[in-house]
């Protein structure tokens, strides 16, 4: 029996079906501003994907900042527990999570059953986030998919002293005015962010296998600087902004089928964070 999980994200939307244990369709869409609208409308898409109805849906799980607004699920989850349950099942041995999505960032320690132990969250200031590599590329006339691409080619990347948004933006404009190449000036801004995120996951431990997930996991610039701030290799599973989506899906087959397809707590380890 199908389940689904639905990740509405502060940038992005995200639906995930599951059926036994294949992924059968996801559907990612921009959020914008109907939160509900746009919720329904990326799990429609999922369910065209798969060639289903929402009638046969066994359970739907919501999770992400607009989670409370799906007014079709069974059921909301804290994000912080669906990343480690999908980051655990897309990766096995996972133990810590580093996730940058389009608004906040976030660090999540678990144990071998996908339990959350520890964590931190920036979703106060937009510095190191998607949000802050979009503007900082927009001030290079650069698209996000360009920006990673020419990171990579970077020889020298320049160094930013701000972690704060508006900061950053005048140090780039004063590395454009001295013509420093692109290349080193957008490699410079992946630098800070992986800076500012390994700084967060220090805090909170850091323990082998590290997975990095969220949209921003598909920019190879800021994952290989990522380790290099931690220290530690830095695993990408595929689709990286689908893993809130696919553990909300999770967590719908093992409270909705009473199959887990996954060994992993069914309230997460953490009271307080469902």
């Amino acid at each position: 029996m199908a389940v689904a999980g639905v990740d509405i994200g502060a940038a992005n939307a995200k639906a995930v079906i599951l059926d036994g244990n294949e992924m059968v369709s996801h559907a990612v869409a921009a959020t914008g501003y109907d939160v509900s609208g746009i919720a329904e409308t990326v799990l429609e898409m999922a369910l065209a994907g798969a060639g289903l109805k929402e009638t046969d849906l066994k359970g739907i799980i919501a999770t992400g900042y607009g989670r409370n607004a799906t007014r079709f699920a069974h059921h909301q989850m804290s994000e912080i527990i669906c990343h480690a349950a999908g980051a655990g099942w897309m990766v096995p041995g996972a133990r810590t999570v580093i996730d940058i999505g389009g608004q906040d960032s976030k660090v999540i320690r678990m144990d071998n059953d996908c339990n959350v132990i520890e964590f931190q969250m920036n979703d106060k200031c937009a510095a190191g986030t998607g949000r802050f590599l979009e503007v900082m590329a927009k001030v290079l006339d650069l698209s996000m998919e360009e920006s990673a691409r020419l990171g990579l080619n970077s020889v020298d990347p320049c160094v930013l002293s701000h972690v704060c948004t508006v900061f950053a933006e005048s140090e780039v404009v004063s590395y454009r005015a001295q013509k420093r190449s692109r290349e080193d000036i957008i490699a410079g801004v992946h630098w800070s962010a992986a800076r500012r995120v390994a700084m967060m996951a220090k805090r909170v431990g850091i323990e082998d296998v590290l997975v990095f997930t969220g949209g921003v996991a598909n920019n190879a610039s800021v994952a290989r600087f990522l380790e290099k701030e931690t220290g530690h290799k830095v695993t990408v599973p595929g689709r990286p902004e689908l893993i809130g989506a696919l553990g909300a899906a999770l967590y719908a087959e093992r409270r909705y089928t009473l199959k887990p397809l996954w060994a992993g707590a069914l309230h997460g380890g953490e009271a307080g964070i469902e």
